[in-house]
């Protein structure tokens, strides 16, 4: 069944609300849990799924995302499976940028048009869930659906953030509204989700940004019905429902939408936990990247409470607790890093660079001796100095520095930053 679809993974805007891990990179770019970026998750979802040929459309900064997937995903020539990018390009029908998602994915059309399927499956490159899409996809054909929409039970003071809708008893859905502000609109959008979801409290059906169309319908949709309309959620699936049989499936696993730094910072810590909601740990359900030729990790003194360490690092801390080393951290003597997420390194220096730098006063890459972090994300190749104080919380009032920016209490180290011996956030 999953030969007859196409995924499109979608890369997302200029990511403002992730500033300033997106200030290099696109958001599916965005390193995850040490050792993965964003796009990893969906990719890997469609392979576990059987499904083996992707599109990922992109725009901003997607220098860094270009390079990572011709790394990492290389398929046998006798199969026919692949995972092409599709940059946004200026053509004679088309001179504009992707002006949202139904627009990129119409400006892509003559290409995902040269390929034989009968579905299209459309995701978002930044979100953080493990789910079968055989499942979604054998209800839409069971249902004879034209359009299907993957819905998560939410709460109350979550469902202003997403588009609601509401369903029939036979899970049709029969109104959507993007984002309802205020009590007294929220209070006509609650939804049957289960009694098991009820008592969570979760009376609200939240679309996930996960879309299964029936190809011929959606072709015809953008070039001709709803030619003029560029998103999907706003514009297009409103508008959909008086025309269309259009049917949720309601998924009630872990899903957590990557939207700013506060929910990519829970999401990267709730890895630590002893059970996990999102299992790295999974056999059937593997999560893909780059294969990197890396050595072990060597940790010599160090506590460790609640921490994932990626491959390649060098740990000579005091204590790490619940915290993230992604790939390359060097950590050095007497420091200490609480709650944080240190992304690592892109590369190794080298003994002559070690010692170049010691000679001119330059911090090495990673963290320093006798450091204090704690409510960090620290992102790659930064050079943190010897007793560095950098303490986040509620106290710290939103900030943008040259080196660092403050957002919800989080201090985010910016890529490549060199923080001086003895500086204090």
């Amino acid at each position: 069944m999953s030969k007859s679809v196409l995924a499109v993974i979608l890369g997302g805007g200029a990511g403002t609300r992730l500033y300033p891990l997106t200030a290099t990179r696109s958001k599916p770019a965005v390193p995850i849990a040490g050792k993965y970026r964003l796009v990893d998750i969906p990719i890997s979802n469609c392979m576990n799924s059987g499904i083996t040929r992707m599109f990922v459309l992109t725009q901003f900064n997607s220098a860094s995302l270009n390079k990572h997937i011709k790394n990492t995903y290389h398929f046998s020539i006798f199969s026919s499976a692949f995972v092409d990018i599709l940059a946004a390009e200026q053509t004679p029908d088309n001179p504009s940028w992707y002006q949202g998602t139904a627009d990129a994915v119409r400006k892509s059309l003559r290409h995902l048009q040269q390929h034989e399927a009968d579905y299209i499956l459309i995701l978002s490159g930044d979100q953080l869930y493990q789910m079968d899409f055989n499942e979604m996809l054998e209800n839409h054909i069971n249902n004879n659906a034209d359009i299907s929409i993957a819905t998560i039970p939410v709460a109350k003071r979550e469902a202003s953030d997403f588009g609601i809708l509401k369903t029939d008893s036979d899970n049709w859905i029969t109104s959507f509204i993007e984002k309802p502000k205020g009590e007294e609109l929220l209070a006509q959008w609650t939804s049957d989700t289960g009694e098991k979801m009820k008592l969570q409290g979760r009376n609200y059906l939240a679309s996930m940004g996960i879309y299964i169309f029936n190809k011929k319908l959606l072709v015809e949709m953008l070039t001709d019905t709803f030619k003029d309309d560029t998103d999907f959620g706003k514009e297009i699936l409103p508008k959909s429902l008086e025309k269309h049989a259009v049917i949720s499936y309601q998924y009630e696993g872990y899903w957590t939408d990557i939207g700013n730094i506060y929910s990519f910072f829970e999401a990267n810590l709730g890895l630590t936990q002893d059970l996990p909601e999102f299992n790295l740990f999974d056999n059937s359900r593997a999560i893909y990247t780059r294969a990197r030729m890396l050595p072990p990790s060597k940790i010599s003194g160090t506590t460790l409470e609640k921490t994932i360490i990626a491959e390649g690092c060098i740990i000579n801390a005091s204590r790490l607790e619940h915290c993230l080393a992604g790939i390359r951290s060097r950590i050095g003597y007497g420091t200490t890093v609480v709650s944080s997420y240190i992304m690592g390194n892109d590369y190794y220096q080298t003994l002559e660079e070690i010692e170049h730098s010691n000679k001119n006063g330059i911090p090495l890459m990673g963290i320093g001796n006798r450091c204090f972090i704690k409510n960090a994300l620290v992102d790659k190749n930064c050079r943190i100095g010897d007793d560095v104080r950098i303490n986040g919380g509620p106290h710290l009032a939103d900030a943008d520095h040259s080196l660092y920016t403050i957002k919800d209490g989080i201090i985010v180290i910016k890529k490549g930053a060199v923080i001086p011996n003895g500086f204090v956030i």
